[in-house]
């Protein structure tokens, strides 16, 4: 593990997306306080059931995002991995916001996050794939 580089930016945004992901929590145990959904239902008042989803979805990309992230950080770039991990964020953001308030307008913070996403695993995978071929 010497030979590891310290990823502080990437660290930084991965603590941001812990964050967000309690903000999703917080969001969706607000809601059934405020609609009266008691635990385990997940259906009932419409904005409890969009926040529900944000919660869902923003936990099912973040599964995906963390390994891709981190390969990215150390194949590629600390820097490179931060960037991506925060339009990763903005976009997470911007869905959750939106998807709050009416399930149509969440596409655009979606496709966000989404070409983030795909940035980090193209740029990971190409790290991984240079160090396997010897640095080239």
């Amino acid at each position: 593990m010497a030979n590891v580089p310290p990823c502080p930016l990437t660290a930084g945004i991965t603590l941001l997306m812990a964050l967000l992901m309690f903000g999703t929590c917080f969001a969706v145990g607000r809601a059934r306080h405020t609609y009266g959904i008691v635990a385990p239902a997940t259906t009932g008042h419409p904005t409890f059931e969009r926040l529900y989803r944000v919660q869902m979805n923003t936990l099912e990309w973040a599964v995906m995002t963390l390994p891709c992230l981190w390969v990215c950080a150390l194949f590629t770039s600390d820097a490179l991995a931060a960037a991506l991990g925060g339009l990763w964020l903005v976009g997470r953001i911007w869905y959750a916001l939106g998807y709050a308030r009416e399930a149509r307008l969440r596409a655009r913070g979606f496709t966000l996050g989404a070409l983030a996403f795909g940035g980090l695993g193209l740029a990971a995978g190409y790290g991984v794939l240079r160090q396997l071929l010897g640095g080239v």
